[in-house]
């Protein structure tokens, strides 16, 4: 397993943090995803297979801008 950390931009409350992790935990090869609201940020635990830009583009997709 590997852990990648992913900036994210617009999170404002607890709903947006929760749409953020669904979003991650629905991408194929991600086992855990832990959201920070206060740091902006959520460490991803995933497969080593994972492409962590697919990751990204789960977020991103939900209207919050992430990068690595």
């Amino acid at each position: 397993m590997t852990q990648t950390t992913i900036k994210i931009d617009g999170m404002t409350c607890q709903h947006c943090l929760k749409t953020v992790r669904e979003a991650l935990t629905s991408v194929k090869g991600v086992v855990q995803a832990e959201v920070s609201l206060e740091e902006k940020k959520a460490v991803v635990t995933h497969e080593d297979t994972l492409d962590p830009k697919a990751a990204i583009q789960a977020v991103e997709q939900e209207g919050f801008k992430a990068s690595l």
